[in-house]
């Protein structure tokens, strides 16, 4: 299934994607979130959709897509999961992940506007392939790990170098901006995918290719990911881990480029859909 939230920001209802349209099955589910996750509610909507497909409502096509879940109660994300990554932004390759978390307040629809926060001068783009936990995780096993995720996410993990870098030594403050993490248009769940080490993402702005990445080049795969995250936090249905993104970052470049305003951010994903957003500078 592909899941999908549309309608105002803050009054988003529930959706499903079928082959490509979008229909509205706010009736059956009140929302995507982490009670529906931890009580079968894929299953549930599963069943129902068998039955029911034939009656659901299609949604206009100028329908605004919110993020496919509700605000979770984290966003953790992977720091430096690219090889190619690690090498442009002259970092070591990680023994081990790098965990920082990033605000749940910096969540927004796919397609939303971008605003560069207040006094930045270096904000930059990140297209990732993110996790969505489907149930409660506290130290699992690697090989059971996959039992715990409900489906995958696009993320675009917008960044502040200088905030994250430069002021004070802890990246979150670069990450959690408000429109820092637009996410969608669909949860798709794990069944839909046939390989996981094999999504190609990409990322353009202005129309100019910047990143082409694939998920068999991360150092550290899914399955270890959602394992090892859970050695240090519990996990609840509906959180979302972000893998890292594949080289082609703005940071990355001689001389660096980042984000202004009108610029255009376009970015995909095999299986996970695409985005897209404008940006604008922050306005008081």
């Amino acid at each position: 299934m592909k899941l999908i939230r549309f309608g105002e920001v803050g009054k988003e209802k529930c959706g499903v994607q079928i082959e490509g349209v979008n229909y509205d099955v706010s009736d059956f589910v009140s929302d995507y979130n982490e009670s529906f996750f931890e009580n079968e509610g894929l299953k549930r909507l599963q069943d129902y959709l068998e039955t029911n497909t034939e009656r659901l409502t299609e949604l206009p096509r100028d329908s605004r897509l919110g993020a496919p879940f509700s605000r979770p109660s984290k966003i953790v994300c992977i720091g430096l999961n690219y090889k190619d990554h690690a090498e442009e932004t002259g970092a070591a390759i990680p023994a081990e992940p790098i965990i920082f978390m990033k605000s749940t307040t910096a969540l927004i629809g796919p397609n939303d506007t971008v605003v560069i926060p207040k006094n930045s001068k270096k904000t930059d783009w990140e297209v990732e392939f993110g996790i969505v936990i489907g149930q409660k995780a506290t130290y699992v096993e690697e090989a059971e790990a996959l039992d715990y995720v409900a489906g995958y996410v696009l993320h675009n993990d917008i960044s502040e170098r200088e905030f994250q870098i430069e002021r004070g030594g802890t990246w979150d403050k670069g990450k959690g901006c408000d429109t820092f993490a637009p996410m969608g248009p669909v949860l798709t769940t794990k069944d839909e995918i046939p390989d996981i080490n094999n999504v190609n993402l990409w990322l353009k702005v202005n129309g100019k290719t910047y990143q082409n990445g694939n998920t068999k080049n991360l150092i550290f795969s899914v399955p270890f990911i959602v394992s090892y995250v859970s050695q240090f936090m519990t996990l609840l249905p509906g959180d979302v881990i972000s893998t890292g993104t594949p080289a082609g970052v703005g940071l990355g470049f001689n001389p660096p480029i980042y984000l202004k305003e009108g610029d255009v951010i376009e970015l995909g994903a095999d299986y996970l859909g695409e985005q897209r957003q404008e940006v604008i500078d922050y306005k008081k």
